[in-house]
């Protein structure tokens, strides 16, 4: 992969892209995504490729490795011109808001609204306590970043209403740039720019009961709580009856990250698969694929499909397997509600359904299956679409900002920002509060050493109500 390079010679900064996943041959979305902006910028900048849990890769021009403590962090931090993350490493490391380093912030997974749905079995106040502690991990990252990256236009419109109620948006931001894009733009997940090549049979002829004729429905990713395999499950009990060679297969390893818990919905598929008595057409591939080996995989499919539930986290996903499907130039069928549907509904790459209508859904796959005139017209258009996600097309707007790093206007000139709402923190009565309130003040009017000496003055009077030491 080659970027086109400005006609002027730019400065090369050193530039550190941070994740908290692993990065080995073993991805998952966090860490690729950490990897392919890495290489897009290693053709302008030095670049330190760093996870804050293991690192176990090689790539070519740019230094992996790991960074798992405070003092990894601190020489990393001293390193670079440029910072950007993704993930808590601003609330592990909270003396990274004092940081005079240009700091760039991936959101590309709004993971607040995850919880919502993760933790759903959850007692309410203990969810409640872990979505306003994930809310805090957030408003802490939008109180610090001087610039800020998300997946899509919607999703920027959701940011853009949080920078606000942070205080992000105020008249510093505002009068250097109105459109705002000097604060976040979009910078969608890509695909690689080569053409995936066919290494070897994984699937057909491989996995006994999946043969060479067989019609394979490929689901590309994890199975985590926020999707809907069960409705899918459904729709091929309906469809064996009219392609009894349907074969559907998840890709259903358990996560590389160690600190991404089981997820009970890939024990409720297989449950389901059970009670439909589907073992002849469904399939789960029960390790995790290695980022270089996938292509394999989607390429012995017939079509892509993905598919999830209604609510307000599928609204601003970005759902990276879809792009898998892009790339290897897959028919897609997925649920409507959020980008990548209208995508694949505006590009016509595939077919869109309602989300929970298994009729909808077995006609859907039924159609694009027995139709080849229309998986060619698929393949055709997704060929065309693909250059759009290229990683260095997506990227241009990270590049840029990379080749002149600058601090955010505001967080130069110091303004009070208002508090943040939903930090996680117990709330605090209002006396305290206020004394709290008073004390931060003081701390950014007056300095250390007068406000020590007004709460040494305040402690003495509570001491001694009459005045005398």
């Amino acid at each position: 992969m080659s970027c086109t390079v400005a006609a002027e010679a730019p400065v090369r900064r050193r530039v550190a892209v941070v994740t908290g996943d692993t990065l080995g041959p073993l991805l998952s979305g966090p860490g690729i995504r950490a990897l392919e902006l890495a290489k897009v910028l290693s053709e302008h900048h030095e670049v330190r490729l760093v996870s804050t849990l293991a690192a176990d890769l090689q790539v070519s021009a740019i230094d992996v490795r790991a960074a798992v403590t405070d003092a990894d962090v601190k020489e990393l931090e001293a390193w670079c011109d440029v910072l950007v993350f993704q993930g808590f490493l601003l609330n592990r490391n909270p003396w990274l808001m004092e940081s005079s380093r240009p700091i760039v912030v991936d959101l590309y997974d709004p993971f607040h609204l995850e919880v919502l749905e993760q933790g759903r079995a959850l007692p309410m106040e203990e969810r409640n306590r872990q979505l306003f502690s994930t809310v805090g991990v957030v408003n802490q990252q939008l109180a610090r970043g001087d610039y800020f990256l998300c997946a899509s236009a919607k999703q920027r419109d959701f940011w853009l209403g949080q920078l606000t109620a942070v205080g992000r948006l105020n008249a510093h931001t505002y009068d250097r740039d109105k459109s705002l894009r000097s604060l976040i733009d979009v910078v969608p997940f890509g695909i690689s720019d080569s053409v995936p090549p066919k290494d070897s049979p994984v699937l057909r002829g491989v996995v006994n009961g999946i043969g060479p004729d067989d019609r394979v429905l490929l689901w590309g990713g994890g199975l985590y709580p926020w999707f809907d395999p069960q409705t899918l499950v459904r729709a091929v009990d309906r469809l064996r009856a009219s392609v009894p060679n349907v074969r559907l297969v998840f890709l259903a390893g358990r996560h590389p990250n160690p600190d991404v818990p089981p997820m009970p919905t890939a024990e409720e598929v297989r449950s389901l698969t059970t009670e439909l008595g589907l073992g002849r057409h469904v399939f789960f591939i029960d390790h995790w694929v290695q980022y270089g080996d996938r292509h394999n995989y989607l390429l012995e499919a017939d079509l892509g499909v993905s598919t999830h539930l209604h609510h307000v986290e599928t609204e601003f996903s970005f759902r990276t397997r879809i792009l898998d499907y892009v790339w290897a130039g897959l028919p897609i069928v997925t649920t409507g509600g959020d980008a990548m549907g209208d995508m694949v509904e505006s590009e016509e790459v595939g077919r869109v359904v309602p989300p929970g209508d298994v009729e909808a859904l077995a006609s859907a796959l039924e159609g694009l299956l027995e139709d080849a005139e229309a998986l060619a017209s698929c393949r055709e258009r997704l060929a065309k679409l693909a250059p759009a996600f290229h990683w260095c097309s997506v990227a241009a707007a990270l590049v840029a900002f990379c080749r002149q790093p600058s601090r955010a206007p505001d967080l130069l000139s110091g303004v009070r920002l208002p508090p943040a709402v939903g930090s996680g923190a117990p709330p605090l009565k209002p006396r305290f509060r206020r004394a709290v309130e008073l004390t931060r003040r003081s701390l950014l009017d007056d300095g250390v050493m007068t406000t020590g000496q007004r709460i040494a003055q305040r402690a003495r009077r509570v001491v001694h109500p009459s005045g005398r030491s």
